[in-house]
């Protein structure tokens, strides 16, 4: 298989191997694409939780990024959890230094288990000094409504929300709708321009671990490769929802999804 592109992933670690940085490498090298990476924090986890977190020195996330795009220059750019405003501060300056372009946004803040990733400053930075500079931002029920302090219960919501965050600064949203009580989930894309709902069946299962990191590094590959942000989007949900119905059932909690969903190995071996 030919590389189709190169992707930079600066994010988080997981040892469990579900999300996190682990989770982007899997994506992007099953939709054929080159993943490069700098890591932001190593955590110990599993499927039931987090035990602890070790941020990663902001100044040598800032080599990962710079020395690694100065010989390797990235088609597009993931960037998942980032701890401190320090860290978020260093990335926003190394991605201006190596002319970034085609920046998504995951804003990873608290683990499936429920333990928080990043605090209440960086939040502020993120949103003050980060929003505007990416193509797109990514972020769930919960992490939108620590982002715009709404309240978000139904569909209107979610709109409200997007909304909102774009009067922030923000050129694109994708608000995944896993957490609202529905029949089917309804992920909302909006800009300036228009509004598009993607609705899918929801599929009932523990095993989500990592969907989030998922989808995004997924929508980077697709847009890395030259699809449109919509299609990217569409393209990407469709991965993790397969991701999600054929997913391995790992583990005593919230178990990964089937990264390798779209591979298929024909060669039979003895």
């Amino acid at each position: 298989m030919k590389i189709k592109s190169k992707i930079l992933i600066v994010a988080g670690s997981d040892s469990s191997g579900g999300a996190g940085i682990q989770a982007d490498i899997k994506t992007v090298t099953t939709l054929g694409s080159f993943a490069m990476t700098a890591i932001t924090a190593i955590t110990s986890q599993n499927t039931t939780g987090v035990k602890s977190i070790v941020p990663v020195n902001s100044r040598e996330i800032s080599k990962q990024i710079e020395f690694t795009a100065k010989d390797i220059k990235p088609d597009a750019v993931k960037v998942g959890m980032l701890h401190s405003k320090d860290i978020i501060n260093s990335v926003i300056k190394s991605l201006k230094r190596i002319k970034a372009k085609k920046i998504i946004l995951d804003p990873v803040m608290v683990a499936k288990g429920g333990k928080k990733l990043i605090d209440d400053s960086a939040i502020e930075i993120l949103k003050n000094n980060f929003l505007s500079k990416v193509d797109l931002i990514t972020p769930n029920i919960p992490e939108a409504e620590v982002l715009t302090n709404i309240k978000i219960l139904t569909i209107k919501d979610v709109i409200l929300a997007g909304n909102y965050l774009i009067g922030l600064g923000a050129k694109n949203v994708l608000i995944k709708g896993g957490h609202l009580n529905t029949e089917n989930i309804q992920d909302v894309l909006i800009n300036r321009k228009e509004m598009v709902i993607f609705k899918n069946k929801k599929i009932n299962t523990k095993n989500s671990h990592g969907t989030g990191c998922t989808l995004s590094s997924a929508i980077t590959t697709y847009f890395s490769c030259g699809k449109t942000l919509k299609k990217s989007c569409e393209m990407a949900i469709k991965y993790v929802n397969h991701s999600l119905r054929t997913q391995p059932n790992l583990g005593k909690g919230h178990g990964p999804v089937n990264h390798l969903n779209s591979i298929q190995i024909k060669k039979i071996f003895r």
